[in-house]
């Protein structure tokens, strides 16, 4: 075997993305809400950076739509700033600041600390904080607290919290007892160890399983709400059913509601789940209004019963963009929604302590690398809102008839056909459109549903996807609830109105509209 060395030129082609350019598209990318958060952060991290405490005018939508159409601005003005400053300070250039009035140390990030407590902002701040609501306590510790005040044989007790290890995060019990006990951790001489926090309970011997159905009902018949540690539909509707029926109201209603819904639940869950009326009537000897009576109970109880003590922390919606109607030129216009956001400028006092020549090199260095961040920010936030609001111009231009009909009046608009129109990448429209919101006389929505394909009716014209499905549901709201149509019928009755789709796409749109099969609309 002979080995060699050699050289040899290549030529070829590769895209390096800078660090600046990819945080530039995450910039474009962030939604307000977001954008807004990594602007306090910048500002508390960056001491070259300050807020411009003077007012923001209000949005003039002329001069929106001007910005948009023109070439993109930047934060040069920060600069003239400076040099004006210079020019009416000539003396401030020489020496900005004297001993008294600046600590020069190497580390300079105290200095925004400093500058921040001595505006009173930081009092502010931890004020926000203290008046803040404290997050929820998950719903294992929910659930083990309650176990800790129930009054169980203590033997019991760490069956109990073991049981409570395995719940899922609805409250239910997948997990069979039989694995449960042979995942319990059995350690000699633990029974005389103090019992563990937070790290699971500790076994002598190995617990059985009928233990473990005894510790079960236990933690179903105590812990709080009713349903938890269910294994299965029925078992956590019976549970609930119960619970609710051991109230002193009671709900209002007479026992027999409860002793049907009982049956049912019991011995024709899955006919009931199939909307099988009928044949539950035939095999209970119910008639349908006490079945009816029987169903409008049960749909006051939950499945996921563990829901109910977790709190879901949804970020509120802010839209990007706002879109109102002119009623003196008649057209819809469109501006950002943006003027809440942090009013950042370069802080010119920090600039200027780089022409300081008594300042240390270590010093200036640091200064000046902030600066150029503090530049780069406010000129990608500044791109950002002139492409966001081209891309917003472009949907109010080319889905006029949707602001004036609805949904139903929606066009395909792929983003490719926009990016070619602005003169700029498909992959910079998708990133100005990704979750983004937009406000509009129709309401608040999601700026990508503007962009989308679709089909071509028999008359010629093109309907987007959302569109079909908004005409879908139509159809199905006007639909004999008695007699609900088929995927196939729905089919023929959007090809009545032009829209000419298979089968299996009206059942694929009806899926994600969340709509179920005809069987399951029908009402007896």
């Amino acid at each position: 075997m002979r080995f060699e060395t050699s050289q040899s030129m290549k030529l070829g082609q590769s895209m390096k993305l800078a660090p600046r350019m990819i945080q530039s598209m995450e910039i474009l990318q962030m939604p307000l809400a977001e954008l807004e958060e990594r602007l306090e952060q910048e500002l508390e991290s960056n001491p070259t950076l300050e807020l411009n405490e003077g007012e923001v005018p209000p949005m003039d939508p002329s001069a929106a739509t001007r910005t948009a159409e023109g070439d993109a601005p930047t934060n040069a003005d920060d600069f003239e700033r400076l040099g004006d400053y210079e020019e009416s300070n000539p003396d401030a250039a020489e020496n900005v600041f004297d001993e008294s009035r600046i600590d020069r140390t190497p580390d300079l990030e105290g200095m925004s600390l400093r500058r921040v407590s001595e505006s009173g902002d930081g009092d502010s701040k931890l004020e926000a904080m203290a008046a803040a609501p404290a997050r929820s306590a998950s719903l294992l510790d929910q659930l083990r607290g309650q176990w800790a005040l129930v009054d169980v044989e203590p033997a019991l007790r760490p069956l109990g919290e073991l049981i409570l290890n395995f719940l899922e995060d609805d409250g239910s019990l997948k997990t069979g007892l039989d694995v449960i006990a042979d995942r319990a951790v059995v350690l000699e001489g633990a029974d005389k160890m103090p019992p563990t926090r937070g790290g699971g309970p500790v076994f002598s011997q190995r617990p059985t399983v009928g233990q473990l159905e005894r510790a079960l009902k236990a933690v179903q018949l105590f812990v709080e709400p009713a349903g938890i540690a269910a294994r299965n539909p029925a078992e956590c509707l019976l549970l609930q059913l119960d619970a609710l029926e051991g109230e002193e109201v009671g709900g209002g209603w007479p026992g027999v509601v409860f002793t049907n819904a009982r049956t049912l639940v019991s011995k024709h869950l899955d006919d009931l789940m199939q909307n099988r009326l009928p044949r539950v009537a035939e095999r209970t000897g119910l008639n349908l209004e006490q079945i009816k009576d029987a169903l409008v109970l049960l749909r006051r109880l939950s499945l996921a019963p563990g829901r109910r003590l977790v709190e879901t922390n949804e970020r509120p919606i802010v839209p990007d963009a706002i879109v109102e109607f002119d009623e003196v030129t008649g057209k819809y216009f469109a501006y950002l929604n943006d003027n809440h956001l942090p009013n950042l400028r370069i802080n010119m006092e920090y600039a200027l302590l780089t022409k300081d020549k008594a300042m240390p090199k270590r010093d200036k260095e640091f200064i000046k690398t902030n600066l150029g961040n503090a530049q780069w920010l406010l000129d990608a936030v500044n791109q950002r809102r002139h492409t966001l609001l081209r891309v917003v111009n472009k949907v109010v231009e080319h889905q006029r008839e949707f602001f004036d009909y609805g949904p139903q009046a929606l066009r395909p608009l792929p983003m490719t056909q926009v990016g070619e129109e602005l003169g700029i990448h498909v992959a910079t429209v998708s990133r100005a459109v990704a979750e983004k919101f937009l406000a509009t006389p129709r309401g608040v929505l999601p700026l990508r549903k503007f962009f989308s394909g679709g089909v071509q009716t028999e008359g010629g014209e093109e309907v987007a996807w959302d569109a079909i499905k908004a005409a879908l549901r139509e159809v199905i709201e006007g639909e004999d609830k008695k007699k609900p149509l088929s995927d196939d019928a729905l089919a023929e009755e959007l090809k009545k109105r032009g829209i000419d789709i298979a089968r299996r796409t009206v059942a694929k749109y009806r899926d994600q509209l969340q709509i179920q099969p005809a069987r399951l609309r029908k009402v007896f």
